[in-house]
């Protein structure tokens, strides 16, 4: 699910990859449902690729959002992040991630989260988890016997000479008895 909601670098919001078009995206907004198109010049940021910082290993955002969602029932957090301090906002992420990085997890994080978490909630999306469509598992799952099938074909004796240009194939190699 988290895979398909993008956040796009100088729009604001979450939006929603629809279609891919040659050297665009074409994305729906979660806040008003307008679809644009979006650029390889736009910085843009699939959900399903961001984690948060911790005093472990990184945590993904998934995982966060999920236990953000246990926390307040799968309901819009009331609390209002711009006018929070800081201390606040750490103090309510401890109780979501008890082992968040202190020092490289910002307040300015931490808002931009609870923003996206209550769009998510608002625009009904409730299930946080990272799992592959099954046409991608399909996919992964032809490529793998294809492979194999390539693996397991017998292969053709090609002699090959160097020169000043590379490798050059010059022809079939056979064995004469």
């Amino acid at each position: 699910m988290l895979k398909n909601i993008l956040a796009i670098s100088g729009k604001p919001g979450l939006f929603k990859l629809v279609s891919r078009g040659t050297n665009m995206l074409i994305v729906e907004s979660l806040i008003d449902g307008k679809r644009i198109p979006t650029y390889s010049r736009d910085k843009i940021v699939s959900l399903a690729e961001v984690s948060m910082y911790t005093t472990g290993e990184d945590v993904s955002l998934s995982e966060v959002l999920n236990a953000l969602g246990k926390k307040y029932n799968f309901k819009a957090v009331e609390m209002d992040a711009k006018k929070a301090d800081n201390e606040e906002l750490r103090a309510f992420f401890a109780e979501v991630l008890p082992t968040f990085d202190r020092d490289r997890v910002y307040p300015s994080d931490i808002r931009k989260l609870i923003a996206w978490y209550n769009l998510l909630i608002q625009a009904g999306f409730t299930d946080f988890t990272l799992q592959e469509d099954e046409e991608g598992k399909e996919a992964v799952a032809e490529k793998s016997q294809e492979s194999k099938a390539k693996s397991q074909q017998p292969k053709a004796n090609v002699k090959t000479s160097k020169s000043a240009a590379g490798t050059v194939k010059t022809g079939v190699g056979t064995k004469r008895g």
